[in-house]
């Protein structure tokens, strides 16, 4: 028996061993966008997303510690009290040592985990004075953005296949290659023939918007989520906020982004059929490539809004940085 559960023991401690260096070849995650096979958790770009960054890697290394101390002391446990090692057991019931330690040191590592933990969630619900403040409300399946001290709403809907298609090639010709296929046979098409246009756009596929919002860079935005039919949840991980969305409330989330660049989230919610069609896209920018971004949407002229973040030679080079690493 001692042998067999040795066997499964070294057999577990193999595999796992295994998962681990075949892990060291994919790339770590990336700064605001999901990366294939990445490890860890996207690169931080607020105050709050160090601090869950910090978090995360010191919880991570204590579970390690005690991960590897549980299987030495059971493998040290299955040699040294076997039958053939032990034939004669011991007739011990207590040991107040062990007794008194097995109960102190958990209690103080969670004390000490709960420390960070309590000081993350203390610093995550006190809002500092908002430098802008955006509603945003969920829809299916789409999300509205309001900046509410400015009077504008930007609606940001998912670029599918389709729709880069049909950009690339006009309409015209977009129907007269792909009109006479349906089902399967049609998506399999626009998924084929979009990659290379993807790639060309710069853009990120099931995450481009065609609309993006901007937030200054360095300055605090506060974000109020709710709901018009079911829920959803705003999320940004590189930002460290994901709040969900309730019909008939309003909740509340504060980030300061640090870094230029784009930024992708999607709704965390499983809320529909099109659940995966709900991107976010955050464009953090110079506060003068703010201004004008907004004196163009308060002027109605949303092309020009998006020429605006388009051209901000800043931003896009994060963005081609970040499209290069996905692909």
């Amino acid at each position: 028996m001692s042998k067999r559960m040795f066997g499964a023991v070294a057999a577990l401690a193999a595999a796992c061993l295994a998962i681990v260096l075949s892990g060291a070849t994919p790339a770590l995650a990336g700064l605001g966008q999901p990366t294939d096979g990445e490890l860890g958790l996207q690169l931080s770009a607020s105050p709050i997303m160090d601090e869950i960054t910090t978090l995360f890697n010191v919880v991570n290394i204590v579970i390690t510690i005690i991960v590897l101390f549980v299987l030495a002391l059971m493998v040290w446990v299955m040699f040294r009290f076997n039958e053939k090692s032990n034939p004669v057991p011991s007739r011990t019931t207590h040991n107040t040592f062990l007794e008194v330690a097995w109960t102190i040191v958990p209690i103080l590592i969670l004390v000490g985990i709960s420390i960070p933990s309590f000081h993350l969630l203390f610093n995550q619900y006190t809002f500092p004075k908002a430098d802008v403040t955006i509603k945003a409300t969920g829809n299916a399946w789409f999300w509205e953005h309001e900046y509410v001290d400015d009077k504008v709403t930007v609606t940001s809907n998912m670029v599918n296949d389709e729709d880069i298609l049909r950009a690339k090639l006009g309409d015209d010709a977009f129907d007269k290659k792909y009109g006479s296929l349906d089902g399967a046979a049609l998506h399999n098409a626009l998924y084929q023939d979009s990659l290379p246009v993807w790639a060309e756009d710069k853009k990120l596929r099931r995450l481009a918007v065609d609309q993006e919002i901007a937030v200054p860079v360095n300055k605090v935005v506060v974000v109020l989520v709710t709901s018009n039919d079911v829920i959803h949840s705003w999320t940004i991980p590189s930002f460290g906020v994901k709040q969900q969305a309730v019909p008939g409330r309003t909740a509340a989330v504060w980030f300061k982004a640090t870094k230029i660049g784009s930024y992708f989230g999607q709704c965390s919610v499983l809320c529909g059929k099109l659940h995966s069609g709900m991107p976010i896209a955050v464009r953090v920018v110079e506060q003068p490539v703010y201004d004008a971004w907004m004196a163009a949407l308060k002027a109605k002229d949303r092309k020009k809004a998006q020429q605006i973040l388009d051209a901000d030679t800043a931003s896009r080079v994060v963005i081609q940085q970040s499209v290069a690493q996905a692909q």
